[in-house]
């Protein structure tokens, strides 16, 4: 993507965007649609008994009190749900032998029909009310979150943001090795309390209903939630849209934030991002800052971004599909290039599973967040690029940033351009394995990372 100037206007963002397609870290694109069924319920019923067992909170002036949470999704929605999967209207096959052209159809048909059969969401429910759920009103939006604190004393706690198309449920296989890292290969002394919210729009916090809800604002809201939480001294991790929010709080630096670990860093100098967008290959470039620009170049010319690109223009029209079908969701998200090297759930050992996917896909579905959560991208449009270090303003980060490179990631900063982008980089670490989703995929590798990153600074 190209450095954009944060002050755009949405028309100068939009023709932008054709060059954004060249260079724009992404995860895919698959237009799709459904015929109207018509609905068993009204989504109005859906989703005001989908998302709401927070106990009641008062009205006038935001209440800033912290409300328990349980998921409870009523069987009428899923009932829903599986009806809509039954009359989906399939496409024909595609015309090739890989996924270039999307999701492929035979590998979708069977993860759908598992989805409208022998899938069960209750599991990934009880799972998530086993945890402590919590929401409150910061902003004028209410902020899911979950909340565990460690048994050790003296943990540090931290923040993990999530991105598109992920969730909290992206993340729960990392809250034991953080709050009991004696039982996964770590000291007392590495104890996390571990903080993960729901972004405005996905999951079960609330949409926003104006604009301007950027990376810099959730950021603000992100150090709002902590503050009330009681936290002092606290880091912030991310990865995805993650990335550009902890980097946000890092810049903005409120009290008690003493440093950030994010693995899809804005690494991308400035002579990088002009090749990007049409300009010629820069001088002097070592081989594997040249790997990485033709990777990138290559990613770009495969349409990789287009996602990204459609998203950033038209979320609203990207939803209309989404929300209507469950196999259009599903061919939405999974077109992600996070998902390239995915099974669709042939290895059952290997995380994700196809139940841990549909799992978060099926958050998507109940919640009826799959346009709100596309709103993201336009809010970020004027920004720039999210691997751009000028775009993300990496230069006014004072604040201790720490780095890991997973190798299946859909952007691999060279640790020269990390050096670059920001001046006080206090660790760096190339992993061997693990993609775009390394807490999902590998959670205890992740978790070493976070201590290991955060060591200097308890």
């Amino acid at each position: 993507m190209t450095v954009e100037n944060p002050s755009r206007t949405a028309q100068s963002r939009t023709s932008g965007l054709l060059d954004a397609a060249v260079a724009a870290l992404a995860l895919s694109l698959s237009v799709f649609s459904a015929p109207n069924y018509g609905q068993s319920m009204a989504l109005s019923e859906v989703e005001s008994s989908v998302v709401a067992q927070a106990s009641t909170r008062t009205t006038g002036a935001e209440d800033q009190s912290i409300r328990l949470f349980k998921v409870q999704v009523p069987q009428a929605a899923l009932d829903d749900l599986r009806k809509r999967i039954a009359a989906t209207r399939w496409p024909d096959k595609e015309t090739v032998d890989d996924r270039s052209q999307g999701a492929q159809l035979a590998k979708l048909q069977e993860l759908v029909r598992y989805w409208g059969g022998d899938y069960d969401w209750r599991k990934v429910e009880a799972k998530l009310n086993g945890f402590p759920q919590f929401v409150t009103t910061i902003d004028g939006v209410d902020i899911h979150f979950i909340h565990v604190r460690s048994r050790h004393k003296n943990a540090l706690s931290v923040i993990v943001t999530h991105g598109w198309p992920g969730s909290v449920i992206e993340q729960l296989k990392i809250i034991a090795p953080l709050t009991d890292p004696t039982a996964h290969g770590g000291g007392a002394e590495d104890a996390f309390d571990v903080v993960i919210p729901s972004l405005p729009g996905y999951g079960f916090s609330g949409k926003p209903t104006g604009t301007g809800w950027d990376p810099d604002r959730i950021a603000r809201v992100w150090a709002e939630l902590m503050k009330r939480l009681g936290y002092t001294r606290y880091v912030a991790q991310g990865g995805d849209w993650g990335s550009p929010i902890s980097s946000a709080m890092a810049r903005q630096a409120p009290p008690g934030l003493l440093g950030i670990h994010i693995n899809l860093p804005a690494t991308v100098p400035p002579e990088v991002a002009a090749a990007l967008a049409g300009g010629p290959a820069p001088a002097g470039l070592s081989e594997k800052e040249r790997a990485v620009l033709e990777a990138l170049m290559t990613y770009g010319r495969q349409g990789n971004s287009a996602y990204f690109i459609m998203m950033t223009a038209r979320p609203q029209t990207v939803g209309y599909g989404a929300t209507d079908s469950p196999a259009g969701l599903a061919a939405w998200v999974l077109v992600h290039p996070g998902f390239a090297q995915w099974t669709y759930g042939a290895d059952p050992e290997r995380s994700p599973t196809k139940d841990d996917v549909l799992d978060n896909i099926t958050l998507y579905w109940v919640t009826n967040t799959a346009t709100s959560a596309a709103r993201l991208y336009w809010e970020n449009g004027g920004r720039g690029s999210v691997i751009v270090a000028a775009a993300q303003k990496t230069a006014e980060i004072s604040l201790p940033v720490a780095i890991t490179v997973f190798p299946d990631d859909v952007y691999r900063a060279p640790e020269t351009w990390a050096r670059r982008a920001y001046r006080n980089l206090t660790y760096f670490h190339e992993v061997d394995k693990g993609g775009h989703f390394a807490a999902w995929e590998q959670p205890e590798l992740f978790s070493a990372e976070l201590r290991a990153a955060f060591r200097s600074l308890r």
